[in-house]
């Protein structure tokens, strides 16, 4: 590599092991880790969702075009968006509207790069034994993906309200109540629409 590489690949290993030791020194403060994001993020139609969106990635990876994207990248890539996304993209939100600290904002935004970028990179690296040309095309595709999934799965429906982003909530994370996808397809719908277009997007450029 060279030393443009060399040194950003440091610097984004040691922000990434950094928040690593903060989410694991402080894991009751983060709602990442905590049993309500898991009750938020694990319901029936996040999953299924999830499932058919992760499985199309999967599926097309090989026919891209791309040499760099492979089952491997495809698989984990959207699992960690799944895993991380909606509360990332939540955090940020509230980092910004002052209701949550900076520290939060910075482990916000290395799972964001982590699970957008830095782990693909490293990936590449290992798989390859150099440092993808692709990675920033890759932090610009991916980031899309990962905000409108991000979005889409923050989605929620409430009787007094509507429709809103969960993560505008005081009470963000908290699952929903009731069936609430029919109710949000149609504001859902556009997210997905955008997802599926980085990935056409990213197919046409390859050929």
């Amino acid at each position: 590599m060279n030393i443009f590489f060399t040194i950003y690949t440091i610097t984004w290993s040691v922000a990434s092991v950094l928040a690593l030791i903060l989410l694991i020194r402080e894991k009751d403060y983060y709602a990442i880790l905590c049993r309500g994001y898991r009750r938020f993020l694990f319901v029936p139609w996040k999953v299924s969702t999830f499932l058919i969106a992760g499985t199309g990635m999967v599926i097309v990876a090989p026919y891209t075009g791309d040499p760099t994207w492979d089952y491997v990248d495809a698989g984990f890539m959207s699992l960690l968006t799944f895993l991380s996304a909606p509360w990332a993209v939540g955090t940020l939100y509230k980092v910004f509207a002052g209701k949550l600290s900076v520290k939060h904002g910075f482990i916000a935004f290395c799972v964001w790069m982590f699970s957008a970028s830095w782990s693909y990179d490293l990936y590449l690296l290992i798989r390859d034994g150099r440092y993808p040309i692709t990675w920033l095309p890759n932090i610009l595709a991916s980031s899309v993906l990962y905000i409108s999934a991000g979005l889409l799965w923050s989605l929620d429906w409430q009787k007094d309200k509507g429709i809103i982003l969960s993560f505008r909530d005081e009470n963000w994370p908290a699952p929903s109540t009731g069936k609430v996808f029919a109710k949000i397809f149609w504001i859902a719908l556009p997210f997905m629409v955008i997802a599926s277009g980085a990935v056409l997007y990213c197919i046409m450029q390859d050929r």
